[in-house]
């Protein structure tokens, strides 16, 4: 316990360090939401990928989805490093980083307002950002709560409590800034973290032949007298593992908090070198986690819980809590960081998408365009600092409902990201992408693909869940280009001149 506490709290000092020694760089706007638009790509490609997986991951993906799908959850990891990474870095990270800094987007919301011509889209997408991170943020809580009440002893709700105010405090001090540093630290941790756990939890079961052995060994949960499909290449269930991973990979494009690190990366040569960082992180940590929750079926019967439903976000930490202390100590750090990284990242995005995008609107001149009546410096500086101050208000707002809904969660932490990804990512993802390499996209499209992804999520949840919330969430997300695309075609373009003007940056 020693060990334990003691590590705890050099990793929670060391993060307010770099929350207090950034804080110089975060009285602008630009500064506290986008780092001043300078963070290298070491930075950019660990903030990417520890934003990315969370103990929503480690704890929850990993140990539902290793429980349904055994080893074949391994793709998954796969699909998040080639799809959710690589691709993402290469169709999105040089266009995402000239267009937004052409026309002066800060948040993705603010994307939407400008490259469409309507504040509208502007106030609407600020809504829908706001409202679905906040179950994605209590998943989050209630992972690393759930594995640190596991390893301190600590009750539930003191853990979710303790979490963010911690996160809360270097990001309030530091920023985008702060987060990217913060992010670095916390990244080395997981890789070095995931690797030893592997190892160690192989170990425990006679290596990694042995442990493949026993789960091909394993029957199956529709026919006890079939043996094999937990340890086979695509497992007992592929099309809907196929649902998950296109959910978990391709929804990260559509994000918010992930696509906002592309507007604040240096130059086009750090998004080459950022590429090849996220990739392996992501092969790394992401495949690790699927992998070992492969496992998980080595380690008993989850507990059942008072509605006669498997406990699946147990599994992760039932397979941990019988290691050696020290290990268990590095598994606590290593969800801290992923999840605090993550917390971080998603009430920055919040608070800065409500201040900048819903509160003061400023209209902006079109690229090219010469502002008419520029205020005087003095009083930009005292409105630049207003609206920091407005985000660091709003992020213990946005922790606070999360908060609320973490303590008395509704459903398992896998359920509660898919309708978030769902939801924001059918929402956002198509629209968004079309905008940077479509000329014809049109604003009517973009309502309507608002129109779809919310409303088929939302839909889908009132009446039941007919639709898994995972597969509800890809359907959503690929059925996005569908719907930007015929109505696009139907539908009044935007001005030539205008729409030119923005698209002069990939000149």
């Amino acid at each position: 316990m020693v060990i334990k506490i003691l590590l705890t709290l050099i990793f929670i000092l060391v993060m307010v360090g770099v929350g207090v020694y950034s804080r110089k760089q975060a009285r602008s706007v630009d500064g506290f939401v986008l780092g001043g638009r300078s963070v290298g790509p070491w930075l950019t490609a660990f903030a990417y990928g520890t934003s990315y997986f969370s103990a929503v991951v480690f704890v929850g993906y990993a140990g539902q989805f290793g429980w349904k799908y055994g080893l074949s959850a391994t793709w998954i990891g796969v699909g998040n490093a080639i799809i959710g990474s690589l691709l993402a870095w290469i169709m999105l990270g040089r266009r995402t980083k000239l267009m937004t800094q052409h026309i002066d987007s800060r948040t993705m919301p603010d994307f939407f307002g400008t490259r469409f011509d309507s504040q509208g889209l502007r106030v609407v997408a600020s809504i829908i950002a706001f409202v679905f991170l906040i179950p994605y943020t209590a998943g989050v809580y209630k992972g690393i709560s759930t594995l640190f009440e596991m390893g301190f002893g600590i009750p539930y709700e003191y853990c979710v409590v303790i979490m963010a105010i911690f996160t809360a405090v270097y990001v309030i001090l530091g920023g985008y800034k702060a987060t990217a540093m913060n992010d670095f630290i916390q990244g080395i941790i997981m890789l070095f973290g995931i690797v030893t756990v592997i190892a160690v939890v192989l170990n425990s079961q006679g290596g990694l032949t042995s442990a493949i052995q026993k789960m091909a060994e394993m029957p199956s949960d529709t026919d006890a007298t079939v043996n094999g499909g937990f340890a086979s290449w695509f497992g007992p269930d592929p099309w809907n593992l196929l649902g998950v991973i296109i959910l978990t990979s391709l929804g990260t494009w559509g994000l918010p908090q992930m696509v906002g690190k592309f507007y604040s990366i240096t130059d086009e040569q750090a998004i080459h070198r950022g590429t090849v960082i996220s990739t392996i992180f992501a092969f790394v940590v992401a495949g690790g986690c699927y992998f070992l929750g492969g496992f998980g079926r080595l380690f008993g019967m989850p507990p059942v819980l008072p509605n006669g439903r498997l406990d699946f976000d147990s599994i992760v930490p039932s397979m941990l809590v019988t290691l050696p202390d020290f290990i268990i100590a590095l598994v606590v750090l290593l969800v801290l960081s992923a999840s605090m990284s993550t917390l971080a990242s998603l009430v920055l995005t919040s608070s800065s998408t409500m201040t900048l995008d819903l509160i003061y609107r400023d209209k902006k001149s079109a690229p090219g365009e010469v502002e008419e009546g520029s205020i005087d410096d003095l009083v930009a500086e005292k409105i630049e600092r207003r609206k920091v101050v407005v985000m660091r208000v709003l992020i213990v707002f946005f922790i606070v409902i999360s908060l609320m809904i973490a303590l008395n969660p509704p459903t398992f932490i896998a359920q509660l990201m898919g309708i978030s990804w769902g939801a924001l990512a059918g929402a956002f993802l198509a629209p968004f992408m079309m905008g940077l390499y479509w000329r014809n996209t049109t604003t009517a499209s973009v309502w309507a693909c608002f129109t779809w992804g919310v409303g088929l999520t939302v839909v889908n949840m009132l009446i039941g869940n007919p639709i898994n919330p995972i597969n509800c969430g890809a359907i959503a997300m690929v059925g996005g280009f569908v719907v930007v695309w015929l109505v696009s075609l139907f539908t009044k373009k935007l001005p030539r001149d205008a729409v030119d003007k923005i698209f002069e940056c990939y000149e």
